[in-house]
């Protein structure tokens, strides 16, 4: 389960900030997609490095009590990139479009959502009993669902800023570009000794927590599942 979860992350941490497009922008419109993408870089890598944390417990056979600490660990970490990510996107002011301030509350908006529902899983992870494995793996099925859910939500957010040539101009900024690679993790056993599928961890866009994230497969069964959508500035180029 804790494999299904961290395949969830890590497609959320890969489209969270994934941006591609092509075209031309002015400067008032490069200035503003550097000074977003500034932002999203360092956010990307702590959502990446709490997926990667995730990813290795999951292939470690460690305890519940372990899958835990480094679940609700990982959890708190993501949603203090979300929530440092909205507020970069708000000290950078409205993007330069006819309605920009209104997708910029949107946005931001969005952002402040996904930190607080992040917030609550780890909250949830909290709450479960890591004494009892199977009560503690049955606890662990419903996150990577909302995982994914949170990372299409990202998806979404950042597009909301993506108008008028925007999502072209961050596309052309390095803090905004896809990552082209993609490491993966090998099976490990799951709570009931069989091994799980292969999750992979690395960002495939930016905009969205990309990697394998779930539960280790000591805790409780595994299953490849996480979410891997990208960034729709690509619908721009």
């Amino acid at each position: 389960m804790n494999k299904r979860l961290a395949a969830a992350l890590c497609c959320a941490a890969t489209a969270t900030l994934a941006l591609a497009g092509c075209g031309s922008s002015d400067n008032k419109t490069d200035d503003y997609a550097k000074s977003v993408c500034d932002q999203v870089q360092p956010q990307r890598q702590k959502i990446q490095n709490a997926d990667n944390d995730i990813a290795s417990v999951s292939s470690s056979g460690a305890s519940p009590s372990q899958v835990q600490s480094t679940d609700s660990t990982a959890f708190g970490q993501i949603s203090d990139a979300y929530k440092a990510l909205a507020s970069g996107i708000q000290d950078a002011g409205a993007p330069p479009v006819g309605n920009g301030a209104t997708l910029q509350k949107n946005a931001v908006d969005q952002l402040n959502a996904i930190s607080g529902a992040y917030a609550n899983l780890k909250k949830t992870v909290d709450g479960l009993d890591a004494s009892d494995q199977a009560k503690f793996a049955q606890g662990l099925g419903a996150i990577p669902n909302q995982v994914t859910t949170l990372s299409k939500n990202g998806d979404d957010a950042l597009a909301k800023l993506q108008a008028d040539g925007i999502g072209q101009a961050m596309a052309k900024q390095p803090g905004c570009q896809k990552a082209t690679t993609a490491p993966t993790l090998a099976p490990s056993p799951d709570a009931s000794g069989s091994g799980g599928p292969a999750a992979s961890t690395a960002p495939s866009g930016p905009a969205k927590p990309s990697g394998s994230a779930k539960p280790s497969g000591s805790a409780k069964p595994s299953g490849s599942a996480k979410p891997s959508a990208s960034s729709s500035a690509s619908s721009q180029s």
